[in-house]
């Protein structure tokens, strides 16, 4: 069981879709107290079951690259060859398996999403993607954002719209980013769902575990494709409700 004891924003606070707001880039990739433990997992889901965490096209190599430099110049000093985690863990710098590298140096997971030139839409060319909530990889690759987002209910043509705005609007070092906040029974970080599979009724706002994930769009400054940052909380109901409860009663 990997636990947050808080969250750095309100997640019951209600935001009207989409939610998206500017961030400072300096607040980008903010490791808290899970980091060890939250690392320690991705790396064996990327030993044990990279096939399902993992994928990329191999036109997408480029922005990967460019996505581990900027990681490395944010959070690690420039590091090219190695980095040291807080826990003191050495992980060796793969160039080759830039996807593979972020995933275990960094508690976010990442998605990069390129539009080609004439395409309608931007697509998902890659992704390490750990922590999943109610959706599957191996599904949404290679897809472009309606269809990644055709399970989602609120997912509308005009939000649609509004989303793909965001995507193509989003500028160098100006980041925007969301949360969401969901009641889960189980605080399970990987928990897939295949699209065809019933959601589990069980979770509901008596839930004892909330997962909340920071999402960040962000534009990378050389090859130009976008990347969506994923920073997962879970944290017990009782924790959030001391933190946050009194907040919602107010209001």
């Amino acid at each position: 069981m990997i636990l947050q004891k808080s969250i750095p924003y309100n997640p019951l606070e209600e935001v009207p879709l989409p939610g998206i707001k500017p961030m400072n880039l300096a607040d980008w990739l903010r490791p808290d107290e899970a980091f060890a433990a939250q690392v320690a997992y991705r790396a064996e889901l990327l030993s044990n079951s990279r096939d399902k965490v993992l994928m990329m096209h191999p036109d997408a190599q480029i922005a990967a690259q460019e996505l581990l430099e900027l990681v490395l110049d944010h959070r690690y000093d420039g590091a090219r060859d190695h980095v040291v985690l807080p826990d003191g863990t050495r992980v060796t710098l793969d160039w080759q398996q830039p996807l593979a590298t972020l995933g275990q140096i960094c508690q976010e997971d990442f998605c990069i999403l390129e539009r080609a030139e004439g395409s309608p839409e931007h697509v998902l060319t890659g992704a390490v993607l750990c922590f999943p909530a109610s959706w599957t990889l191996a599904e949404k690759f290679m897809r472009p954002l309606v269809g990644v987002h055709d399970t989602v209910d609120s997912y509308d043509s005009k939000m649609a719209s509004r989303v793909q705005r965001l995507f193509d609007g989003v500028q160098v070092g100006r980041p925007l980013w969301r949360f969401n906040a969901l009641w889960y029974q189980s605080p399970e970080l990987h928990a897939p769902r295949a699209e065809h599979d019933p959601r589990d009724q069980s979770h509901g706002e008596d839930a004892p575990y909330l997962r909340s994930e920071q999402q960040v769009i962000l534009r990378l400054p050389k090859c130009r494709s976008v990347v969506f940052s994923i920073h997962t909380y879970m944290v017990h109901r009782d924790d959030v409700m001391a933190e946050w409860g009194q907040d919602v009663a107010a209001s």
